[in-house]
């Protein structure tokens, strides 16, 4: 089956309204006289596992639902995206973010041993079988949150179901950032990798582009080939994952999504090629959103000519000049996933901020780290 076949299909899926899945997961627990329990998957040299098991304490103590800990090994290859950066991605990015949630990571995991592949066994057949690959996760009744960064989803729900014992606040929010607003932030380099078939750059690039705004930092677009087109793999349980994250994390910001008509392929290229043209009249940035909007959110067919021509005009170019000047673009998108894979990061959207009163780059990835961003922008320009 073809990724754009098979990813039309997972939309299906997740369009399921939370309502309705929920109702599903209740009345089949009270119906068995279950009580309510989240199932929290740790491996023992994760570092995100280790930020999220610092919490665990909190949850039991605030709300009446009961956490069993299974013990996992590290996700199959396959799931790892880049295995030869998956790691050092991991503890790297962990400790950039720790602090900002209350935990605490050792100086080095070189002396954490892993888990005895026979104890985690029974762990990793469970967390497969309820659909998910990562560790440091959490399931409850049909959804998973990955994470400290998803820990404010799961309570809010158990808040919702009245599980808590004081609704009035959760255990771990979401970071605020360090305002970069009126920073002034000119003398600071903003790259940001975006993908132009990625929910999550889809749900994100608003957002950046309005901290770009807010800070004056200098902003430079540096697109990069889909995923998948560069051959990495994602799996069924990791695209349906994504899909039903970008969703949540996009009806949480408020984002418009959902309404997707997938480029994947050859359609994507076609609007790849007209980013030189866009780029010399000065309109790459609105061409960029306004295809990301098109395709993720406004149901527009961009796999069409009418579709493309539509966000090229809308973005303020002229669609016969744009066929006349479609350029070579392949070396230019090479040019930045290689810059992106020597940061350590191989994902979309990823970012890195230079500049300012520090020497040293700051590279993270994900539309959840744009908090992380900020602050940094915002610590740099003082």
């Amino acid at each position: 089956m073809k990724p754009a076949v098979l990813l039309k299909k997972l939309l299906v899926g997740y369009m399921i309204s939370d309502f309705r899945r929920r109702l599903i997961h209740f009345r089949g627990r009270r119906s068995r006289g279950n009580e309510p329990v989240i199932h929290y998957f740790h491996q023992v040299d994760d570092p995100y596992s280790l930020m999220a098991s610092q919490k665990l304490e909190a949850l039991r103590e605030r709300y009446s639902v009961e956490i069993i800990t299974h013990a996992v090994s590290l996700p199959a290859p396959e799931y790892q995206g880049d295995a030869s950066r998956f790691r050092d991605w991991a503890i790297r990015d962990a400790q950039t973010v720790a602090s900002f949630y209350g935990t605490t990571l050792p100086e080095s995991f070189d002396d954490i041993e892993p888990e005895d592949a026979a104890l985690t066994k029974k762990g990793d057949a469970l967390r497969e079988e309820l659909g998910h690959y990562l560790s440091g996760t959490f399931y409850f009744e049909g959804e998973w949150y990955w994470g400290v960064d998803r820990l404010f989803h799961l309570e809010n729900r158990l808040i919702s179901i009245g599980f808590s014992n004081d609704p009035s606040s959760i255990c771990v929010p979401r970071p605020e950032p360090e305002s970069a607003t009126g920073c002034n932030a000119g003398a600071i380099t903003l790259e940001y990798f975006p993908s132009l078939r990625s929910p999550y750059t889809a749900i994100s690039y608003a957002r950046t582009m309005d901290l770009v705004e807010r800070s004056g930092v200098t902003l430079k677009l540096r697109p990069v080939m889909p995923m998948m087109m560069r051959g990495i793999a994602a799996p069924r349980p990791k695209q349906f994952y994504i899909m039903t994250d970008a969703n949540r994390e996009a009806q949480y910001y408020r984002v418009p999504f959902g309404n997707i008509v997938d480029p994947f392929g050859e359609p994507v290229k076609a609007a790849f090629a007209l980013l030189p043209y866009m780029q010399r009249i000065g309109c790459d940035i609105e061409f960029c959103g306004n295809y990301l909007n098109a395709s993720w959110a406004e149901g527009i067919d961009v796999t069409i000519e009418k579709g493309l021509r539509l966000v090229v005009e809308e973005s303020g170019g002229n669609w016969l000049d744009a066929m006349k000047a479609a350029d070579d673009w392949e070396a230019v998108l090479e040019d930045n996933v290689q810059d992106m894979l020597d940061g350590g990061l191989w994902g979309v959207p990823s970012f890195r901020v230079t500049g300012g009163n520090r020497d040293d780059d700051f590279c993270c990835w994900g539309q959840d780290r744009l908090w992380r961003v900020e602050t940094e922008i915002s610590r740099r320009s003082k």
